[in-house]
């Protein structure tokens, strides 16, 4: 099978690179970057054709509007990327048949208390407009009917890019001192997991006859303090003297979710994946970042 992966240079994306070389299916990565083959996802008809030049059966969508405080300013491009590119990419494999694998996020709640894990079947309450544009994005992949298989994550960091591990990694090692926020509560997923998850669903059929939302992040929960704490400690940083807060602490244009823990019974009893333990997964990808 020919499958088609979008925003290839980021996160989850350079983790897909990694997982697919040992696959028996034919991957074209894409970007808008150099060094990708480049494709518009705002742009029908330009994945039209390249879903007709090629073959594709399968689309990856690992591409997004992902800088939360900034959606809240940018305008219409945050729901262009994170709603309509979707339609068009699920538009498309609705006309070939084909599937569509899409990443979406623990953004889409957060409106409302809980303290329980979040199941797939919870109301979407997004709190800024990072996680209206993503449920609206959910939302527009349903309406197509095409086969669809729609992963909610949550907390993402891998060895490539940007992200919260790296940014700490720099703080506890040049920082006297650090605040973290100790009242927000989730838990943070390795890409590469999340690359080995979606990789074993599309290499292996799985995805047949079940289509829907799933929910995937690392097992456990922590708060952010938790997590930085972690990090801190695996690298030896031991110097940084690092402190709860509260997040009103620092004010941000976005609310985000107080708990955002994941509920992951179904991706586990449908497909039949194993979830490491998030201190497990962070260990080695700081591994895999001093090799």
């Amino acid at each position: 099978m020919n499958i088609l992966v979008t925003g290839a240079n980021g996160q989850l994306g350079n983790e897909m690179q990694l997982v697919s070389k040992n696959s028996q299916d034919h991957y074209i990565f894409t970007d808008v970057c150099d060094g990708y083959t480049k494709l518009d996802i705002t742009n029908i008809d330009d994945i039209r054709k390249m879903v007709q030049e090629n073959g594709v059966r399968c689309v990856i969508n690992c591409a997004a509007w992902t800088n939360v405080d900034a959606a809240e300013t940018a305008g219409p491009i945050v729901e262009t990327l994170n709603a309509t590119a979707p339609e068009n990419l699920a538009k498309v494999m609705k006309e070939v048949g084909g599937l569509l694998v899409h990443v979406s996020t623990d953004y889409v709640f957060g409106g409302d208390p809980y303290n329980v894990p979040c199941k797939e079947d919870q109301k979407g309450t997004p709190t800024g407009v990072y996680g209206l544009t993503k449920l609206h994005g959910e939302q527009k992949i349903q309406a197509t009917g095409v086969d669809h298989i729609i992963l909610r994550t949550a907390w993402l960091y891998s060895e490539f890019g940007k992200n919260f591990v790296k940014t700490m990694l720099n703080l506890t090692a040049t920082k006297p001192q650090l605040k973290v926020v100790f009242d927000q509560c989730g838990t943070p997923t390795y890409a590469l997991d999340l690359a080995l998850a979606i990789f074993d669903i599309v290499e292996n059929r799985k995805y047949r006859g079940h289509s829907g939302i799933y929910h995937f992040s690392n097992e456990g929960v922590c708060s952010w303090y938790d997590f930085t704490v972690k990090i801190a400690e695996l690298a030896g940083h031991t110097a940084c003297d690092i402190q709860p807060c509260h997040s009103d602490e620092f004010p941000s244009p976005v609310t985000r979710p107080a708990y955002s823990v994941l509920d992951k019974t179904k991706i586990k009893q449908t497909f039949g994946i194993k979830i490491p333990y998030w201190e497990t997964s962070l260990r080695e990808c700081m591994r895999r970042m001093r090799a």
